[in-house]
């Protein structure tokens, strides 16, 4: 059997149709074609169904795969194992990580990772979906979130808590609110999912209707978000990690809120790959390396 055309075949149903695997392959679509079809006049079998936007195998399609992905998982293991022989860590992740904390935390320690392994090479996304790990465009990728999807392999970051802070000057001329309710009397600063969470609050506390927040600011760019915390413009309710050097500083009050009052809004953190998706040492090590920071952070 062709082993070319059967990689080529794993890379057609990983990327999900022939023009994202043209893509992936630097190859034109009418090349990826040509050989799919040609593979499979000498099979003498149909391999895939084909329609404008997508693809689905055949029964032999999905053996053909199955066996593809294992035969290329050992060959890319014993090529490594060669290559990496009496030398440092070599190879190429491409990792995907949130705006907001991929920015703020995982910026110095993916330089710390590239000063310890020169021979390591990283193409860093920043992105908040996970399209780019389902296409195959990165290795693994860092979200944020309630749940991790249950088709992935998820590897737990730790949680991430929110808290409620805002400017010395803002307390001054606002007061100090002390509870979730207090919220209406003042501007809120916050992401809209956040938001939604906060006005539905009430319903869970037992009031039977959303607290009557009127947020100022709404925004997915936490560092926007906190530029504004910090010039006053308002009561940020956002993460821990986006304001936990300005609070030390100083330069924001913790808002006294009674102990887990926020805790509807805690996430997650995770690392995300596919479990079908070969780990070079390189990838298996920056993992290790990232759970082991986030645990070292969330230990402070």
């Amino acid at each position: 059997m062709n082993l070319t055309a059967l990689s080529l075949l794993v890379d057609i149903i990983e990327a999900g149709n022939l023009s994202k695997a043209a893509v992936r392959l630097g190859m034109s679509r009418a090349n990826v074609s040509h050989r799919l079809n040609q593979f499979e006049r000498e099979l003498g079998q149909q391999l895939l169904r084909r329609t404008t936007r997508q693809i689905e195998p055949t029964e032999l399609g999905w053996k053909l795969y199955e066996h593809g992905r294992t035969i290329r998982r050992e060959l890319l293991a014993a090529t490594e194992s060669v290559g990496s022989l009496g030398q440092s860590l070599q190879g190429t992740v491409r990792l995907s990580v949130p705006s907001g904390y991929g920015q703020l935390a995982m910026s110095s320690w993916l330089t710390e990772f590239m000063q310890l392994h020169p021979g390591v090479t990283l193409e860093v996304v920043f992105d908040n979906d996970i399209d780019d790990l389902l296409a195959g465009a990165v290795d693994f990728a860092m979200r944020v979130m309630a749940e991790p999807p249950a088709h992935l392999v998820a590897r737990n970051m730790g949680p991430v808590h929110y808290v409620a802070c805002a400017a010395p000057a803002l307390v001054q001329a606002h007061g100090l609110p002390r509870s979730l309710a207090d919220l209406h009397q003042v501007p809120l600063i916050t992401s809209n999912l956040t938001g939604q969470k906060l006005r539905l609050a009430g319903y869970h506390g037992g009031s039977g209707a959303e607290l009557r927040i009127q947020p100022r600011l709404v925004s997915a760019n936490f560092y926007f978000l906190r530029d504004a915390i910090l010039q006053g413009l308002g009561v940020g309710v956002v993460p821990d990690y986006m304001v936990r050097e300005p609070l030390q500083r100083g330069e924001l009050v913790r808002l006294p809120f009674e102990p887990g009052s926020l805790a509807f809004l805690s996430t997650s953190k995770y690392l995300l790959y596919m479990p079908t998706r070969y780990q070079t040492k390189a990838i298996a090590t920056l993992i290790d390396f990232l759970l082991h920071k986030a645990a070292q952070q969330d230990a402070v």
